[in-house]
C-alpha cells in the first residue's frame, strides 16, 4: 500500500466525530422542507389572521363579509384554512418564477455538484468497477502506447485511493451480505487492500 494511501487513512481516522456530526445533520435535514413549510404556513397564518378575522364574525357589517358558518363549518376554520391556502400558493407561485422565469437552478445545480466531491474526485462503487472494466480493457488493447498506459496507471491509482473510503467497505459489506456473493474480487486492488477492504467491511457500525 503506498504512503499516499496510509496517510490519507491515517488523516480520517482522526476525524470520526466530525463524519458522525454530519450525519445526524443529513438526517435533520431530510424533515427539514417539509417541517418548514408547516411552520411557514402556520405562522403566516396566524399572522394575517387577526387583520380579517372580523369578516367572519357577526358584528362585521360592512364589505366582505361572511356568516358564522360555510357548509355547516365555523367561518373561523375555513377562514384559517383559506389563507394557509393561499400562503402554500404563494410559496408555489415563486418558486415557479425561481424555477421559470429566473432559472437560478441552473446555476444552483452548478455549485452543488462542484462541492460534491463524488462530482470532482471521489468514485462511488458502481462507477467505481465500470471505470475499472474500461481501464483493464484499455490496458490490454493499447499495451505499446506509453501515454495510454500512463492515463492506465493514473487511473488505477485513483481507483486505489478511492478504495479507502467508507463507503466502498459498505459496498463490500453489501456485497458479501445482502447479494451473499461469496467472491466479490476487484483486480484493480492488490491482495493486500482488497483484505483490508474486507476487514473494513465486517467492522462496519450498524446505524
Amino acid at each position: 500500500m503506498g504512503k499516499g494511501v496510509e496517510s490519507i487513512r491515517v488523516g480520517r481516522q482522526r476525524q470520526p466525530m466530525k463524519k458522525v456530526i454530519m450525519r445526524q445533520y443529513w438526517r435533520l435535514q431530510q424533515s427539514q422542507t417539509v417541517i418548514s413549510m408547516v411552520f411557514w404556513t402556520t405562522t403566516l397564518t396566524l399572522l394575517i389572521w387577526p387583520y380579517v378575522k372580523w369578516r367572519f364574525e357577526a358584528t362585521c357589517d360592512s364589505g366582505l363579509c361572511f356568516s358564522d358558518e360555510i357548509l355547516g363549518l365555523p367561518s373561523t376554520y375555513i377562514g384559517l384554512m383559506s389563507i394557509g391556502v393561499l400562503v402554500l400558493l404563494s410559496v408555489l407561485l415563486i418558486g415557479y418564477i425561481y424555477d421559470v422565469g429566473l432559472g437560478l437552478w441552473k446555476e444552483h445545480l452548478t455549485i452543488s455538484t462542484e462541492r460534491n466531491p463524488f462530482g470532482v474526485y471521489l468514485i462511488s462503487p458502481p462507477m467505481g468497477l465500470i471505470l475499472a472494466q474500461t481501464n483493464m480493457l484499455l490496458k490490454h488493447i493499447a499495451s505499446d502506447d506509453e501515454d495510454v498506459q500512463r492515463h492506465v496507471a493514473f487511473v488505477e491509482r485513483w481507483l486505489e485511493w478511492n478504495a479507502d473510503e467508507e463507503i466502498w467497505a459498505r459496498a463490500m459489506d453489501a456485497w458479501k451480505n445482502s447479494m451473499n456473493d461469496d467472491d466479490p474480487h476487484l483486480p484493480f486492488l492488490s491482495e493486500e487492500m482488497q483484505a483490508d477492504l474486507i476487514e473494513r467491511s465486517s467492522s462496519l457500525p450498524k446505524e
